[in-house]
């Protein structure tokens, strides 16, 4: 086999979160975007001893998972919703073997209590960030996603399936107002031009929409008119506020400089599980309203009595949902992230839901740890996707604490940690898999583990 040529095969393994694995000539070749099942042709990349690693080209012949046509005109070219021509019962399965699979690699003998399913499956996104760009190089200008493996090309998101309806319409609205008020994007290459992003957030329980126009400040706009149109719209829900927040970063990351707000507010309060929940344009919250009241009954029903009572930490805490969920029945819970605006918001939340239990600390908690005096004697984990820092980690395994539960969007970073986990003594009892991105390849995962 030689690199940089086109060869066909089948896929008879798989990886997560999306890699396709083909045997040929005794080489394991890894295919990004592939699925069991599939034929296709790819292109190979690299090769080293007895692996390589190959670019989709095509696919050829269909899976034996996917049964069903596709719902989006971007199917294939974004590089979200792979799993769009898999029945959902599919979905799950497959998910259900990736995670299992990986997790059986370090533990045996744990509880499986299966995949809980999202109960929406269309339109559950909370949250989208948009770009502003083109097509193709020197075409019109477009509001959408990545082109899947383009750094420059964006797709019109307009029709996205898996967010809600309302966001389309607005989406529609804004790229036609900027396309007449003849508006320039912000390109990456020269780093010139005005507009960068839009950040759409949406509440489920009562509809409140937020809308941030993200640009840099080589240019003035009066977005009043864009105001009152937006406002004007027949929407299922109520835009609550309208932002308009300045990045001037070279990195294509949606980045607060300053945000002005240009009407209403800048939050929205969404409810879960009873409780409310002030989010603001920055703030990490699950971006499946639905789904996250299914995974933190996981998490309250994996520690049903060890929290009674008794001092829980919660790392990695977010706006700290999961904390004030934990706070009726715990002595104290004490919240660590490193984003302060979610700590601000976690407090704010927390004082609303009459939580006087709760506190909450801005920083790494690598170096938080060592400056809280109130040792815990349970432990939550919710980390980013690539999982817990190493020295975080040992420092967290240094409590010794009877129980902790670690939730992960990413298995491998999960195993990873596991593995450390196993070696201090702990043993994993139970493991949920939530469904919080239906088509797509991504899962949570829910890990009960015991001294």
């Amino acid at each position: 086999m030689k690199k940089n040529e086109i060869y066909t095969g089948k896929v008879t393994g798989y990886e997560f979160p999306n890699k396709g694995i083909i045997k040929e000539e005794g080489i394991k070749i890894t295919v990004k975007n592939a699925i069991p099942g599939q034929t296709v042709s790819y292109r190979l990349q690299k090769k080293r001893n007895n692996s390589g690693q190959g670019k989709l080209v095509s696919v050829i012949e269909n899976s034996y998972l996917e049964t069903k046509e596709q719902f989006c005109r971007n199917f294939g070219d974004c590089g979200s919703c792979l799993y769009q021509k898999m029945p959902y019962e599919n979905q799950l399965e497959l998910k259900k073997k990736l995670v299992t699979d990986l997790i059986d690699t370090v533990y045996d003998g744990y509880i499986f209590d299966g995949a809980k399913e999202s109960p929406e499956r269309y339109g559950y996104r909370n949250k989208m960030e948009y770009s502003f760009g083109d097509e193709c190089k020197d075409g019109q200008m477009v509001l959408g996603l990545h082109k899947r493996g383009s750094f420059y090309d964006v797709l019109d998101a307009s029709c996205c399936m898996i967010a809600p309806g309302d966001f389309g319409k607005i989406v529609d609205c804004v790229i036609k107002y900027c396309l007449k008020e003849n508006l320039t994007y912000y390109h990456k290459l020269t780093h010139k031009g005005y507009l960068r992003h839009l950040l759409l957030r949406r509440c489920k329980t009562n509809g409140e929409i937020l809308v941030d126009i993200v640009t840099s400040s080589q240019h003035e706009h009066d977005f009043s008119p864009l105001i009152a149109e937006l406002r004007r719209l027949k929407l299922d829900g109520n835009i609550a506020g309208v932002l308009h927040t300045f990045n001037d970063s070279v990195a294509d990351v949606v980045k607060d400089e300053h945000t002005d707000i240009l009407y209403g507010k800048d939050y929205i309060t969404e409810k879960i599980l009873g409780l409310d929940f002030r989010i603001s344009p920055f703030s990490f919250f699950q971006t499946n309203s639905s789904g996250a009241e299914v995974l933190y009954q996981v998490v309250r029903d994996y520690i049903e009595g060890a929290t009674d009572g008794k001092v829980v930490y919660d790392l990695y805490s977010g706006t700290g949902t999961i904390a004030q969920l934990l706070a009726p029945v715990a002595k104290q819970v004490i919240g660590v992230e490193i984003v302060e605006e979610a700590v601000e918001a976690a407090r704010i939340n927390a004082a609303a839901n009459g939580l006087g239990n709760c506190s909450f600390i801005a920083g790494d908690v690598i170096k938080v740890l060592d400056e809280i005096e109130t040792k815990p004697e349970v432990i939550i984990l919710d980390p980013p996707r690539e999982g817990v820092h190493p020295k975080a980690l040992a420092r967290i395994l240094d409590y010794g604490v009877e129980n902790i539960v670690y939730i992960s969007c990413k298995p491998t970073s999960l195993v990873r940690d596991l593995a450390v986990m196993k070696e201090a003594g702990y043993k994993a009892e139970r493991v949920s898999v939530v469904d919080m991105f239906p088509w797509t390849g991504h899962v949570e995962t829910v890990a009960l583990l015991s001294q």
